[in-house]
């Protein structure tokens, strides 16, 4: 896939937050995604809203999306920002080593990466990244939640934190169809 450095018109760069800054738009967030999901059981539904609503509260999020386990590889699923990898195979990447190893995956600098097996390059503006694992309420792995920052080093613990509670509680602990 060849993808241009050249920032798309319709997005807008990265801009970081302090740790105070980036627990209250996480705390705005939550309660907004908890109040349009309440009750809610369909699973695309639900990953379209969680991206809206974070990509919204989050100014640092560039790209975020699900890659959504099926065939034995990661396909790209609900998702907001540039264009996305279409397939990833668990063996490459962020994504696939999440998927692997079942924990989230912090990079501050995905372009200190070996290309192409450690990180697969969709979109070169993006210089950071986390990827959250999600599992279904029988524990077995249905996707993983992907969020890129055109920033270096926009994650952290605080991120950490707040996605893995966000999807433990609309994904493991919430009914899907």
């Amino acid at each position: 896939m060849s993808a241009s450095a050249e920032m798309p018109y319709f997005i807008k760069p990265s801009l970081n937050l302090d740790a105070e800054a980036k627990r209250a738009a996480y705390e705005q967030a939550q309660m907004a995604i908890d109040a349009n999901l309440d009750g809610e059981t369909d699973r695309i539904l639900k990953m379209a809203t969680i991206n809206s609503v974070l990509k919204t509260y989050l100014p640092y999020y560039y790209w975020a999306g699900f890659y959504v386990v099926k065939n034995g590889r990661l396909s790209v699923g609900p998702y907001q920002g540039t264009l996305g990898c279409l397939h990833i195979e668990f063996s490459r990447g962020v994504c696939g080593k999440a998927a692997r190893e079942q924990k989230t995956q912090i990079v501050d600098d995905v372009h200190a990466l070996d290309q192409g097996s450690a990180h697969i390059a969709c979109d070169p503006n993006s210089a950071s990244e986390i990827v959250v694992p999600v599992f279904n309420p029988q524990g077995e792995l249905i996707a993983v939640y992907d969020v890129d920052s055109t920033q270096h080093s926009s994650f952290d613990e605080i991120d950490q934190g707040y996605l893995e509670k966000i999807l433990e509680k609309h994904f493991r602990l919430s009914a899907l169809e």
